[in-house]
């Protein structure tokens, strides 16, 4: 196995929306997640909005804060797990699609990260609500290529990408990567091979 980034620790915040991915997040991209953080050296706390922090903490094993506590000041890097939550309770996504409304501390979460040029993951559909946070920024990303995603994430200046499950997508001049996991029909290995390759460039990025 290759060596994990030897740089000094870094902070990451992630922002959950529930347990399962039928309105909230996905247990296995964030579980995923929370494995190649730690195998990477990063210290990590998982937010969430008040309603969902007590579900979220069925996952993480450890307590979420709200997120309205979430300061970028206080971190190095930002990443959502994806599952229906990014799109029904962090936005209205899956409703709205490049309409859609998005959590305002969410949003604010969003544009303090990325105008302090600190990157930013985003998993499954949870890219939508980075496209949506920052519309007309030009982002690339992928939610794996499915054509009417695709099509809404370009209303909103988005460039997306069509990936595999086990790679991902990096926007090095937005510090914005991104990778389909469970947008496609894949496998539980290769959910967390995309991730893990996309965290590891994310940790090396900070």
């Amino acid at each position: 196995m290759s060596p994990s980034p030897s740089t000094s620790k870094k902070r990451v915040a992630i922002i959950l929306s529930g347990a399962g991915f039928i309105e909230g997040s996905e247990i296995t991209e964030s579980v995923s997640t929370l494995i190649s953080l730690s195998e990477f050296g990063a210290e990590v706390q998982a937010f969430a909005p008040p309603e969902c922090t007590e579900d979220s903490s069925k996952i993480t094993r450890f307590a979420v804060r709200s997120l309205r506590e979430l300061r970028e000041i206080d971190f190095d890097a930002l990443v959502f797990p994806g599952g229906y939550g990014a799109a029904k309770r962090l936005s209205n996504f899956a409703s709205a699609g490049a309409r859609a409304e998005v959590h305002a501390d969410v949003v604010r979460c969003i544009r303090e990260f990325h105008e302090a040029s600190k990157p930013i993951g985003a998993i499954c559909i949870a890219p939508a609500i980075v496209a949506c946070s920052l519309p007309h920024h030009g982002l690339e990303m992928t939610v794996g290529g499915d054509p009417a995603t695709d099509a809404e994430l370009k209303k909103l200046g988005a460039t997306p990408i069509p990936c595999t499950a086990t790679d991902y997508v990096s926007d090095r001049l937005n510090k914005v990567l991104t990778t389909p996991a469970y947008m496609l029909d894949a496998r539980p290995h290769e959910v967390f091979t995309g991730i893990r390759k996309m965290l590891r460039e994310l940790v090396e990025m900070c």
